[in-house]
């Protein structure tokens, strides 16, 4: 069975979760909120709830070590970080080892610069690496942040569709962000 990793996979990217869980993987979901992930697992046998924070940076890598020598490296990760992201990127590759290919899925806030943040993130050769970006909707005329259900969805179609950048929403027009 194919491994993943849901960085922030029990709030927005929930869903996600559980369509790489119905899909064929066994889904490592790090989140801070307990009653949040043991939700989660009761939804899919293959939801692996693991409630750390990433800014214990021991216990981080300690539970994302544990995760890959019982069920096996991952092939895709998922991650949502809202700050720290190049040092809680590299944590996650310098534990991934194996030789075989793997795909990161960074999701980043509206206003992230793509281009530097590609340029910045240290990961493995054999990392096939992707953006997601989050923008918002205008509906009547009028703005809103993206919910969960439709964050998870692009998430997912960028999974689908393999796209290296993946725009959720719309980022135009700026000054109409609410």
């Amino acid at each position: 069975m194919k491994h993943a990793l849901v960085v922030g996979g029990s709030g927005m990217l929930a869903k996600t979760s559980i369509w790489l869980a119905d899909n064929g993987y066994k889904v490592s979901v790090i989140g801070r909120d307990r009653y949040k992930l043991n939700k989660l697992s009761e939804m899919s046998d293959n939801i692996i709830p693991i409630s750390v924070d990433y800014y214990n940076e021991r216990l981080f890598r300690s539970n994302i070590r544990n995760a890959i020598t019982t069920n096996g490296s991952y092939d895709l990760v998922v991650a949502w970080i809202h700050s720290k992201e190049r040092e809680v990127i590299d944590m996650i590759s310098s534990e991934i080892t194996t030789v075989k290919e793997w795909s990161l899925f960074h999701v980043l806030g509206s206003s992230s610069n793509l281009e530097n943040i590609l340029n910045e993130i240290n990961y493995s050769e054999n990392c096939d690496y992707h953006q997601v970006q989050l923008g918002f909707v205008i509906e009547n005329n009028k703005s809103r942040w993206l919910t969960h259900d439709e964050i998870s969805n692009g998430v997912i179609n960028c999974i689908r569709t393999n796209a290296k950048k993946y725009l959720v929403g719309t980022l135009t027009p700026w000054d109409k962000k609410p």
